[in-house]
């Protein structure tokens, strides 16, 4: 015979949230659409050459290391199990790539991307020599 009483709640959804980080981006595009990505570089790979997003970007490491550097900051190394965001908008998205040759990187993004723009647009050579000295210092 099968028991039909309720079973009472769990109490598991008062200690089962973890804030991974807390951003207050500069804007959010008018009519903004919300685009879930995710990313996977075979290990060594450089990723992405320097672009921009239309909007505020925010993620988490899956697994393996991701060498990231947006502009103004200095590059840092988001580990699997970490969080990340960037501002979008005109700010340059420098890295992105494998930090590790002996793994591959999974992460995934939300991106808010401003409507009728690609969620993501590649930057030159001409304009990356035009904002050079916004880009953090690069270690040695």
């Amino acid at each position: 015979m099968t028991d039909i009483r309720p079973k009472p709640r769990s109490t598991a959804w008062q200690t089962a949230l973890t804030m991974l980080q807390e951003a207050e981006p500069p804007f959010i595009p008018a009519g903004a659409h919300a685009m879930t990505v995710v990313i996977e570089f075979p290990p060594g790979d450089p990723g992405t050459p320097p672009h921009r997003h239309s909007g505020p970007a925010f993620g988490f490491v899956l697994e393996g290391e991701m060498l990231l550097e947006v502009e103004g900051e200095p590059e840092r190394v988001v580990r699997a199990g970490e969080a990340f965001w960037e501002p979008g908008g005109d700010v340059i998205h420098y890295q992105d790539g494998n930090n590790r040759d002996d793994i591959p990187l999974r992460f995934t993004v939300t991106m808010l991307c401003e409507p009728g723009k690609p969620m993501l647009t590649l930057v030159d050579e001409e304009e990356l020599a035009q904002r050079k000295d916004r880009r953090a210092p690069r270690p040695s």
